[in-house]
């Protein structure tokens, strides 16, 4: 299966809601202006695109609303990572037949004290040799409590159809490890915005952040900094991000992602139960960061 070259930043895009009914029409409004802002390409149901809440049937008409609308010079991977790999293997493909060019696949979790490396070599396996698309690994500790250690993914990269890995784990030395087990072909993107410049620096080819959402010019221009050699100016733009990306993460999570976003033009909308909205003063609060940062606020919902 063809190598896909995934240099560059993707945001993982959040799912707008509107009384626990899908916004399409934001969602809409939302691509169109991250068509313009210099992104490599867009990941569908990915964690901060709540795709746990989404049933079959909305998470494949949103990829096909994303895919309609996007620039097509844009990548669309999608988050297809099901607790089995009859499951996996199954939504991967019924989005690849709507148009997915990747799919991302989160570690299984439920049965945590099981998922030994022997158990992820097997099921990364079995999942890329009946995938339709190529696959991205998707390691994220914080989420599942299961780390794709660098052995592990030594023995993966090897597979024809698995052609990255993202990593959410903020260990920017487990980030060299991998860098070391791999070839300079395989896709390592960091998942977090605040190990960016580190990332970056020590040779990945880019990154998956939620940051992305919010000030995607931000996130490219760094990665095009390092990329030109203006290392200081790069470490003054992460340095400023590192709030934002904070506050929006893991401070108030998807919450104060999509209301960042409405207050910098986008439209977040609302989030599903059981995630629930802010407080007027975690809404102060972030507001208040985005303005520290400089960023141009420019509604106040």
């Amino acid at each position: 299966m063809k190598k896909i070259d995934l240099a560059g930043i993707f945001p993982p895009i959040v799912t707008p809601f509107k009384k626990e009914e899908v916004a399409y029409d934001y969602l809409v409004e939302n691509i169109n202006k991250w068509n313009n802002s210099g992104l490599k390409g867009f990941v569908v149901l990915g964690s901060n695109g709540e795709n746990v809440f989404l049933s079959e049937a909305e998470k494949i008409e949103v990829v096909k609303t994303v895919i309609k609308n996007r620039a097509k010079d844009k990548i669309i991977i999608v988050g297809s990572g099901c607790e089995s790999a009859r499951e996996t293997i199954y939504l991967t493909n019924r989005l690849a037949a709507s148009g997915a060019q990747a799919a991302l696949i989160v570690t299984p979790f439920y049965y945590g004290g099981k998922m030994n490396d022997e158990a992820l070599i097997k099921y990364y396996t079995v999942v890329a040799d009946n995938a339709e698309i190529p696959v991205l690994l998707y390691n994220v500790p914080k989420f599942t409590g299961v780390n794709i250690n660098p052995g592990v993914l030594s023995a993966l990269a090897k597979h024809p159809n698995i052609i990255g890995i993202k990593d959410s784990s903020g260990n920017v030395n487990q980030l060299g490890q991998y860098l070391n087990e791999v070839d300079d072909n395989f896709n390592i993107l960091v998942g977090t915005a605040g190990s960016l410049l580190g990332a970056l620096t020590l040779g990945c080819k880019g990154g998956i952040l939620a940051l992305a959402n919010i000030v995607p010019e931000k996130c490219v221009e760094i990665q095009q900094l390092i990329q030109a050699g203006k290392l200081s100016e790069a470490r003054a733009l992460q340095l400023r991000m590192i709030p934002v990306n904070h506050a929006t993460t893991t401070t108030y999570g998807i919450s104060g992602l999509k209301y960042a976003m409405d207050l910098l033009g986008y439209k977040g909308g609302e989030t599903r139960l059981p995630l629930l909205p802010l407080k007027q003063e975690e809404k102060e609060k972030i507001r208040n960061i985005l303005v520290k940062a400089n960023l141009k606020v420019v509604s106040t919902p």
